[in-house]
C-alpha cells in the first residue's frame, strides 16, 4: 500500500500525517508513508485544498484532517 499526504508543510497537513501514521499502527497494516510538499504535484492529483489523503494513487479525502478512525476505515 502506498499512502501520501498532499500538503505544503501547514500544521493541518502534519496533523493528517501523523493521524496516518497512528492509523496504520493501530491495524498493523504495512505501507510506505510519503509527504508530497511540492505544489504542482499536489495540483497534477487534481487537488486545490490542502491537507489531501491519496491511497494507492487515489485521491480519498482532500480539505479537511481526517481523524484516526476514518482513516483506518479507508485502509
Amino acid at each position: 500500500m502506498n499512502i501520501k499526504v498532499l500538503g505544503t508543510g501547514c500544521k493541518k497537513c502534519n496533523t493528517l500525517m501523523e493521524n496516518v501514521k497512528e492509523a496504520l499502527a493501530s491495524t498493523s497494516t504495512e505501507a510506505t508513508v510519503e509527504k508530497v510538499e511540492d505544489l504542482q504535484t499536489i495540483i497534477a492529483y487534481g487537488v486545490m485544498s490542502t491537507p489531501a489523503l491519496v491511497i494507492d494513487e487515489k485521491v480519498v479525502s482532500k480539505g479537511k484532517v481526517l481523524k484516526t478512525k476514518d482513516i483506518v476505515k479507508m485502509l
